[in-house]
């Protein structure tokens, strides 16, 4: 589908003023339908490149079908990648006072497995 997208293939405005990113697509069990995830460069104008992809489904479809070795052609759908956003959020999660005040808090390494100090089990 990358290739397909970056050959410009698909003669539409929307999607040749784009750059587009197909980091994962997935198959069902199947073989019959491919979730094609999409992100446009920059993640600008998300829901436009959507709408140019579905317009232009069946060709795409076609295309996939010449190129890949399947006894069927999968129908395929359009979704956003959004595992960028995912990995922001986890990112500022990380960077929380919260998660800090948890890290700085964290019990002395001085304790061995069993939870007892050093110093007690010399004495035992």
């Amino acid at each position: 589908m990358a290739e397909i997208l970056t050959q410009g293939h698909v003669h539409d405005p929307v999607l040749q003023s784009h750059v587009i990113t197909v980091p994962q697509v997935r198959m069902s069990p199947d073989l019959r339908l491919a979730t094609i995830y999409v992100m446009p460069l920059g993640g600008r104008d998300e829901s436009s490149v959507l709408e140019a992809l579905e317009r232009h489904r069946r060709y795409l479809r076609g295309e996939l079908a010449r190129r890949v070795n399947l006894k069927f052609a999968p129908d395929i759908r359009f979704r956003i990648d959004d595992r960028f956003d995912e990995a922001e959020r986890i990112e500022q999660l990380l960077r929380s006072a919260a998660v800090r005040r948890d890290l700085e808090s964290r019990p002395s390494e001085e304790t061995d497995e069993e939870g007892q100090s050093d110093d007690e089990d010399e004495t035992s």
